[in-house]
């Protein structure tokens, strides 16, 4: 009876532990971020999309299980890039947030599944924390819908509503570091040196970068700073030193290399680590240096003043806590389960934090047999395929079958049964040219499959 009873305990301790409430300030600053940079991502690939008039007008590579999901025909694809950025700015501003929160995280989930060829990490970090805001209480302070109905007010939420954020982004900077602790990056500062040599007439930064030692040192640097960022933030003392050091690196990137908008991203998240209530403490730093955010500031406190706050329940359960947990470790892990180089075959590459780490270059083509008659004919992928298209599937295993894959099922719609074989081709890293997918196999007939080695992959042979 003891023991059951002392179980019991434990186990309503540890559901109280995990549902105490804590400020809800940190929440609300991601609310308002997340709105905006998705609205400003949405708008870019908007204007992206109208600039090249012709970028999901013809064959696109779908991610495998949601092959189902096509381009909109116009207008209705122009309406989607307007009404997603709009649904980016309700949410940043709160309002109605239960209903185009939810709607916001469709229209960016998307996006994000339209073009496979457009893969980003930072695309598929956004479309989680999207879903995750979703179902938060995040409009509970600072929000059109309390400004509307005072009594939904809370100025707390519970603890795993907001920590589960800077956990995530821990998980990213962590994986990160595990991922450049291999030969290419750290003994030969490749393919850095590579990247930071096409910047060398940047001004006064040119000749620095020229050096084989700068490679060197943000190499080793970038991969100690992933490692231990997470362990950093979370000491209290060292989380300001840690914060510097990440302004820094991001700032570096942003300068260097071209990566949208995750410095940005990264750093609101990395911000999240700190005491939930920051926010707050800076608005009323700024109310007494500002008149208006003081007039804000005091407008809003009259507007609740009399309202008692609800606190909502929590919304992420134990158990679903740790079924995501699990998946955002395996994900990155899963590479091991093949054998082999996960920066040559892509195996385990995507949904991994694998963030610039490789450089590749590809180019091949088809070869088409029908099997009839026995004739041959070239297919060349380039004449189809936009050059964003062509380069990435040039390099990407998945996305070769997949077009072997579209060239069978258009010969058969016209009543041909064909073979279809890759003759690709693909350099490493600066290393040089080897054969990529064996030519002697018929993709037509080959199916991906998820957690095995391909053997119609050939693996890369280092001199």
């Amino acid at each position: 009876m003891s023991t059951t009873s002392t179980t019991l305990g434990g186990r309503l301790s540890f559901v109280g532990r995990q549902t105490r409430m804590v400020p809800i300030y940190t929440l609300v600053w991601l609310r308002i971020a997340i709105g905006l940079l998705g609205a400003g991502d949405i708008l870019g690939n908007g204007i992206y999309y109208h600039w090249y008039l012709d970028a999901y007008a013809g064959f696109t590579f779908r991610y495998f299980g949601f092959e189902w999901m096509h381009p909109l025909p116009e207008p209705l694809l122009s309406l989607y890039f307007i009404t997603g950025f709009l649904l980016g700015i309700a949410v940043a501003l709160g309002w109605r947030f239960r209903i185009t929160a939810p709607l916001f995280a469709l229209a960016f989930t998307y996006l994000f599944l339209l073009e496979k060829a457009h893969y980003l990490n930072h695309a598929y970090l956004f479309t989680w924390l999207a879903w995750l805001m979703a179902f938060s209480p995040a409009w509970r302070e600072w929000s059109l819908d309390v400004r509307r109905d005072p009594t939904q007010w809370s100025p707390t939420v519970a603890k795993w509503d907001v920590y589960i954020y800077p956990l995530l982004m821990g998980l990213v900077y962590f994986f990160g570091g595990v991922n450049k602790i291999n030969y290419d990056w750290l003994i030969e500062a490749m393919p850095l040196h590579m990247w930071l040599q096409r910047r060398v007439g940047m001004p006064l930064l040119g000749p620095l970068l020229a050096l084989k030692q700068t490679a060197y040192v943000m190499a080793w640097g970038g991969m100690l700073l992933d490692l231990l960022a997470p362990f950093m933030l979370l000491h209290r003392r060292l989380r300001w030193v840690a914060l510097a050091l990440l302004l820094f690196f991001h700032a570096t990137n942003h300068l260097i290399f071209n990566i949208g908008i995750f410095p940005y991203l990264s750093l609101v998240l990395t911000s999240m680590f700190f005491a939930p209530d920051w926010p707050l403490r800076f608005v009323r730093w700024l109310a007494q240096r500002s008149h208006w955010v003081r007039r804000w500031r005091t407008s809003w406190l009259g507007r609740l003043e009399g309202t008692a706050p609800t606190p909502p329940k929590a919304h992420l359960r134990p158990a679903a806590l740790i079924l995501l947990l699990a998946l955002h470790v395996f994900l990155p892990l899963r590479n091991y389960l093949f054998g082999s180089d996960v920066d040559w075959t892509e195996e385990g590459h995507r949904y991994s934090w694998r963030m610039m780490l490789r450089s590749k270059q590809g180019e091949g083509d088809f070869r088409v047999v029908d099997v009839g008659t026995g004739d041959v004919e070239r297919v060349e992928p380039s004449d189809s395929l936009d050059r964003r298209q062509y380069y990435k599937m040039a390099t990407h295993p998945d996305m070769i079958l997949q077009y072997a894959h579209h060239l069978r099922d258009v010969r058969k719609a016209a009543g041909q049964d064909v073979r279809v074989y890759g003759d690709f081709r693909v350099r490493l890293n600066g290393r040089n040219v080897q054969r990529f997918i064996d030519p002697e196999v018929d993709l037509a007939r080959t199916e991906w499959s998820w957690l095995s080695a391909k053997s119609w992959i050939l693996h890369e042979v280092r001199e």
